[in-house]
């Protein structure tokens, strides 16, 4: 397929901005720069989540109206759509420790895995009992058990091994939305619709909710740092959230966008700084925990609207739903 490059050296303003709640110091670093990079993406695919794939060269991507799983070559903008059965809707997509893509599809209300190799699927449905759960996100635990959420109020559990799942009710109802493990091998989960975070012993699938300080702020995704800090997008009220396991302190700060961004994404690279979609202004946003600093670089298309993000070092990929394009942010720092 054809691809539109934009080779944009970015040396944004910082913009700083003061904590909604306590503040707390960090190790400092300069934030560097970077350049943009689209590649479109066939028509009506509607991209939703993207993963880098396990050679550290190809992207998967989520093709939420098409139906499929798309595999991006970065180097030449050509595609590969893999169709995933009638009924696909496709949500999320990670790699797993096996080097698969594992998708969440709400459309098949099941848990999919593709062969990179082989293209074969293997297709693990909810319990019948479970017929519409509107699948979300996932992720794997320490152990190599598979996560997921359901937006309509329930979160679960797959064996790849024996394909035993179990799926439990959410606290406080529909909610549950992105999903992520921390180092320490806590399993977390945002409710959108709940506006809290929660916590999953991994052992008894119990949830601890944990409240952050703004009420009703519509946490929607979650994602830790190197230090097991768990950090959080609000969409409701434009704030990046931090909740710190070892402490149980809280730390929020408003976006930048005089208090009226969208918090949709937030992923944690390499370097721990923090980086956040904001449809408000048509963005990815970079936050220096070091400095409390933000960074702008607003999206080469108009209206992207970024549903999510991931990363590898050097590059941060992300799905541009708006547009039908996928956009990687690359470093330029030596």
């Amino acid at each position: 397929m054809s691809r539109t490059a934009f080779a944009i050296a970015l040396s944004l303003a910082v913009a700083s901005c003061t904590g909604q709640s306590q503040r707390r110091a960090f190790n400092g670093r300069p934030l560097g720069t970077y350049a943009f990079q689209e590649y479109e993406l066939p028509p009506g695919s509607g991209p939703h989540d993207v993963a880098p794939a396990a050679d550290g060269y190809f992207v998967w991507y989520t093709a939420q109206q098409a139906g499929y799983l798309g595999k991006l070559d970065p180097a030449t903008g050509e595609t590969h759509g893999i169709a995933l059965g009638a009924r696909s809707a496709p949500h999320g997509v990670i790699v797993g420790p096996d080097g698969a893509p594992w998708i969440t599809d709400g459309g098949l209300n099941a848990i999919v895995r593709v062969d990179p190799k082989t293209e074969e699927l293997s297709i693990y449905p909810l319990p019948p009992e479970r017929p519409a759960e509107s699948l979300n996100t996932a992720t794997f635990d320490v152990n190599g058990i598979l996560w997921f959420t359901g937006q309509s109020g329930v979160y679960g559990r797959l064996d790849p091994k024996s394909g035993k799942m179990d799926v439990f009710d959410a606290p406080r109802g529909p909610g549950p939305y992105g999903m992520s493990t921390s180092p320490s091998g806590d399993v977390y989960y945002a409710s959108l619709a709940n506006s809290y975070l929660g916590r999953i012993d991994v052992e008894t699938a119990e949830v601890t909710v944990l409240d952050p300080p703004t009420s009703n702020q519509g946490a929607r995704r979650v994602w830790p740092d190197s230090l097991g800090r768990m950090w959080i997008s609000e969409w409701n009220v434009g704030q990046v959230g931090v909740y710190d396991p070892k402490t149980e302190d809280w730390f929020e700060w408003l976006l930048p966008a005089s208090g009226q961004a969208s918090a949709y994404a937030v992923f944690v690279d390499d370097q721990d700084l923090v980086w956040l979609s904001n449809w408000r202004d048509n963005s990815l946003t970079l936050f220096d925990p070091s400095t409390e600093d933000f960074q702008v670089f607003v999206l080469p298309s108009r209206a992207g609207n970024v549903r999510q993000i991931l990363g590898r070092p050097g590059e941060v990929w992300a799905a541009e739903s708006g547009v039908n394009k996928l956009v990687v942010l690359r470093s330029n720092s030596p």
